[in-house]
């Protein structure tokens, strides 16, 4: 079954404007026209604009995807590069989220301070501030 634009859109719960955009830029090859020019989508299209969608929010670059389908439009004897790229992908995107875990968990002991701070319990920050501004002092 084929798709117009407005379709792919709607089922993807994407701009048409960001279909247009992935097909201009060749991630989206193969895509057939009717007979007025009008382009005509596939389910495996949909699937792979989902599939980029997913890698596009990781913040994957559009070069690093159009070097992936480039690669896959070459067959299957690239597989070991697509799968080595996607696997150092992988460990950066296990590092960032290390990171935002860590960042996340900063956040947290904040708020938990606040909360001390607004039930009038003595916080170490205020101290420690105190103990810097002195140290301005000296």
């Amino acid at each position: 079954m084929s798709f117009t634009i407005k379709e792919a859109s709607e089922r993807l719960g994407c701009p048409a404007h960001k279909i247009r955009y992935y097909e201009k830029e060749g991630l989206l090859p193969y895509i057939n026209r009717d007979q007025n020019g009008n382009r005509l989508f596939e389910e495996e299209h949909l699937e792979w604009m989902r599939v980029m969608s997913c890698f596009r929010a990781t913040g994957m670059k559009v070069s690093v995807l159009k070097q992936m389908v480039n690669l896959a439009m070459e067959g299957a004897s690239t597989i070991p590069l697509r799968k080595a790229m996607l696997t150092q992908y992988k460990k950066e995107l296990y590092q960032r989220q290390n990171d935002l875990n860590q960042a996340l968990e900063a956040v947290n002991q904040k708020l938990s301070i606040y909360d001390d701070m607004e039930k009038g319990k003595e916080d170490s920050e205020n101290k420690l501030l105190q103990e810097m501004s002195s140290l301005k002092h000296i």
